[in-house]
């Protein structure tokens, strides 16, 4: 027993120790087998468990300072959110298979302003910036309105009309269009415009005209040289309230256009072609059949254009009220016989006459009757220019004899006129009076001019502006007259005064400057009798105020 004990005793013992030996190999084995996948061997890729994709939620949340911020991104507050599988994998040999039996389904093309207002109102969702689609349209209306006034319609409606369906809807107002200037398309220098793009053009001035401009009432074109005709009959067949045409630096005006203009735009008031060129055959057909409803009437002189005075001297504007004729800087046919009289019977209602830099001949018929009426109406008479005038006493009172509502008088460089001749005038309540000498040629200029002390005390009481740059009169002389203006019971009545190369002295000027409260411009350069650090130009009350203390 005791052996077979002690043997089972032995041969448990070594059992056991077999086992442990055995399980310190298997460990050793396995510690190697790890070192060996650890430095040379691939590790196996663990198996990722099965995981749920969820949707993009509803909500967003911000961290404030002490606080979580839940915001919701959906429409519906009580939309829930939805969990999905992670989607199977596809063995590349199925997919093409399923692509080879499966057709395409037709993708439709958006246009490319949906395209344009979907990515911009993406854009403001995800960075919260959309005030601009929660204004109401009144006060988008109202707030497009100033731009408009200052910066024109065309191209700032067409660009706000980009950004969203709201500011489209805005800018499609018709009240913001009544007023139009239309620029010329940019061309590369030494290339001539493509007939792809005047197709583009004339499309375009076509849709403006059908949909923006049925309100429009005030018309402008600036430097077009082609399509003129094509914008002018487009533009007077969709606008029945068309008020005002303006050409500037444009060509290419004919007969056709006009004549569209006579068919369509009865309404139309005021014809503006300074520095055009249009067929003068054409403009003197339409001033015959429809000048009777032309109240204004501008245009540059040349000896084509003459023929279009002719016809206004003929009576085809009868209700014409400002006439305007200018003439080109580079233009040496300066010169331009006027009947007045027959002026003056022919626009009886005509309240502004303005002729820039031309140098009038005036044509008398007859003696003038005391039937005659001359221009009851006027309002405003300017021959300004700076080379010569052939402008006498007699000939301004025989134009104005008449035009006791005369408020501004221009007669600049008009140096045969005498103070004695302005005395004689029958405007009592003259309010502008500019009488400078802008000459470049010295041509009837007299050495000594008198009397300018008739002129303020006529017109002292209701002088607003006065001009008498250059003008050769005394110092004494402009004392006294300056004398006159600080008598006047209304202190507020001057507001500019230009003395420019006059001889002014200081003991006549400071009066005058503590006496006009109002004055708000005076012009004293080159003028040599004053001290210097004064002569030059004041443009507020306060600068003028800072003078007074510099005239000792």
């Amino acid at each position: 027993m005791e052996a077979s004990s002690s043997g089972g005793l032995v041969q448990n013992g070594r059992a056991d120790d077999d086992a442990a030996s055995g399980s310190g190999e298997n460990g050793l084995r396995s510690r190697k087998a790890q070192l060996k996948r650890s430095v040379g061997g691939k590790t196996k890729k663990a198996k990722k468990a099965r995981m749920f994709r969820p949707r993009q939620p509803n909500y967003t949340i911000q961290q404030g300072e002490d606080m979580l911020l839940y915001i919701t991104n959906a429409s519906s507050q009580f939309e829930s959110l939805f969990w999905t599988h992670r989607s199977k994998k596809v063995s590349k040999a199925k997919s093409l298979k399923n692509q080879k039996k499966k057709p395409k389904p037709k993708l439709e093309k958006k246009p490319v302003k949906e395209e344009e207002e979907d990515k911009f109102s993406e854009h403001q969702l995800e960075s919260g910036d959309s005030w601009g689609q929660h204004l109401p349209e009144e006060v988008l209306v109202n707030i497009f309105q100033m731009v408009v006034v200052q910066d024109g319609a065309v191209p700032f409606l067409c660009r706000v009309g980009r950004v969203c369906r709201l500011w489209n809807a805005a800018a499609s107002t018709l009240i913001l269009w009544r007023k139009v200037t239309v620029g010329h398309c940019w061309i590369q220098p030494g290339k001539n415009q493509l007939e792809k793009t005047t197709h583009k053009i004339k499309e375009t001035v076509t849709w403006l005209a059908q949909n923006r401009f049925s309100q429009l009432r005030d018309f402008s074109l600036c430097h077009w040289t082609k399509n003129v005709d094509f914008t002018l009959e487009a533009v007077s067949k969709f606008c029945p309230h068309l008020h005002s045409i303006h050409l500037s630096y444009c060509k290419g005006l004919t007969a056709s256009g006009l004549n569209s203009l006579g068919l369509h735009s009865r309404s139309l008031r005021r014809i503006n072609l300074q520095h055009s060129e249009f067929q003068v055959e054409g403009l003197v057909e339409y001033l015959e059949e429809q000048g009777k409803q032309i109240k204004q009437m501008l245009f540059t002189r040349s000896h084509k254009n003459d023929k279009v005075l002719a016809a206004i001297t003929r009576g085809c504007c009868p209700d014409l009220e400002l006439l305007e004729v200018n003439k080109k800087l580079e233009s040496k046919d300066t010169e331009l016989s006027v009947c007045f009289q027959s002026l003056q019977k022919a626009c009886p209602k005509l309240k502004i006459f303005r002729m820039l830099n031309i140098q009038i001949q005036h044509k008398p018929i007859r003696k003038r009757d005391e039937s005659e009426a001359g221009f009851p109406l006027l309002d405003e008479f300017c021959i300004a220019n700076t080379e010569y005038s052939y402008m006498t006493d007699q000939v301004l009172l025989d134009i104005l004899f008449g035009s006791t509502k005369l408020r501004v008088l221009d007669l600049r460089g008009s140096t045969r006129i005498t103070t004695s001749g302005l005395a004689q005038l029958p405007c009592p309540k003259l309010e502008c009076l500019f009488w400078g000498q802008y000459f470049t040629k010295n041509l009837g200029f007299p050495s000594v001019k008198k009397n300018l002390h008739l002129l303020t005390e006529k017109w002292g009481h209701t002088l607003q502006q006065l001009d008498i740059t250059n003008q050769p009169f005394t110092e004494a002389d402009l004392e006294v007259a300056l004398s006159f203006l600080r008598q006047v019971t209304d202190a507020d009545t001057l507001l500019s005064l230009n003395l420019s190369g006059t001889r002014i002295t200081p003991r006549a000027l400071r009066p005058v400057l503590e006496r006009m409260a109002s004055l708000s411009y005076l012009n004293l350069s080159s003028c040599r009798n004053l001290p210097r650090g004064v002569k030059k130009i004041y443009r507020s009350r306060e600068e003028i105020c800072e003078v007074l203390d510099n005239l000792h």
